[in-house]
């Protein structure tokens, strides 16, 4: 069966015997020429680019010296389990455990501090103030907006309204965001003081070893089973997310993802035209393979610690 064009040219054809020859060409050009007949356009994949090279690094150093505080610190807390024991011997030790728990530590310190230094190299490229930076559209601080978006997620999640329309930063990423904040410096800080005694104790009481340890064992385990239960399914078990989100770990995001999980944001930037700015090409297909696998272990890993806590807590806790 002849094609729809194949059709109109033979029209065009007949149509030949009875025009002259100068019309004829222009109508066949016309038709051959003309966007209804040619070849479609391939489809637009470029994706959105939520996060920059530096925060994907940094993102991943604190994953790893994460995982390995918690590995390395939950090992030593409930070091009477017979899983506690096997891990520090896999370690190579108690004693090695802790020397790569204070190397984790350095890592971590070190990727927390560049992100302050970026925060000031942010404010001076793009914010003309720091009141704009932190109390912008863009903010990660607590907001009106974001208690309001908080009722209205309960009430999606009961079905009795519709789901909020979120913007660049939702309520729950802005409270992962200040626990990590909150994290080094109450955990880092007792932990300092817990490496060098002996200079801090020139500077506060003695006594105070005691509750740096009390303090620094207990926001660990607060902190490793906030991390591996609450901030996984925030962000992988979720139902649209599962079994994994790995735009920070590509920084990229599909652009009907953006319309669905942030349509404030997507409508900001269309409605400010630099939407077509964040765009870019997908990343090789080895390179989220990669992505994929260094998740997946960090997942299994995560979980693997809340078991072995719950473990240790039910039936060996002392």
């Amino acid at each position: 069966m002849a094609s729809v064009k194949e059709q109109m040219e033979n029209v065009v054809v007949e149509e030949a015997k009875v025009a002259p020859a100068s019309a004829l060409a222009a109508d066949l050009g016309d038709v051959i020429a003309s966007d209804e007949w040619g070849p479609e356009a391939p489809p637009d994949r470029r994706e959105f680019v939520r996060f920059t090279h530096l925060h994907r690094t940094l993102h991943a150093c604190m994953i790893v010296s994460f995982i390995t505080l918690a590995l390395t610190g939950m090992s030593l807390k409930f070091s009477y389990t017979g899983w506690a024991r096997f891990m520090s011997h896999m370690l190579g030790g108690f004693q090695t455990a802790g020397f790569i728990h204070r190397t984790a530590a350095v890592i971590m310190f070190a990727a927390f501090f560049t992100h302050i230094v970026d925060l000031f190299k942010l404010k001076k490229r793009e914010y003309r103030s720091w009141k704009e930076l932190i109390l912008g559209s863009n903010s990660m601080l607590p907001m009106k907006q974001d208690l309001l978006e908080f009722i209205a997620t309960l009430k999606w999640f009961v079905g009795i309204g519709e789901r909020p329309q979120y913007g660049r930063w939702t309520y729950w990423e802005k409270f992962d965001y200040f626990a990590v904040f909150w994290g080094v410096f109450i955990i880092g800080s007792t932990g300092l003081t817990l490496w060098f005694p002996v200079f801090f104790t020139r500077f506060i009481p003695g006594a105070f070893i005691n509750v740096a340890t009390i303090i620094h064992s207990d926001e660990a385990l607060l902190a490793t089973g906030f991390i591996f239960t609450v901030h996984f399914f925030n962000t992988h078990l979720r139902p649209e997310k599962f079994p994994m989100d790995t735009t920070v770990f590509t920084g990229h995001m599909p652009l009907a993802e953006l319309k669905r999980d942030k349509p404030r944001e997507y409508q900001a930037l269309v409605a400010s035209g630099r939407l077509e700015q964040h765009l870019a090409d997908p990343q090789p297909a080895i390179v989220v393979k990669t992505i994929r696998v260094f998740a997946w272990m960090a997942l299994f890993i995560g979980f693997s610690i809340v078991v072995w806590i719950i473990y240790a807590m039910l039936f060996a806790y002392r």
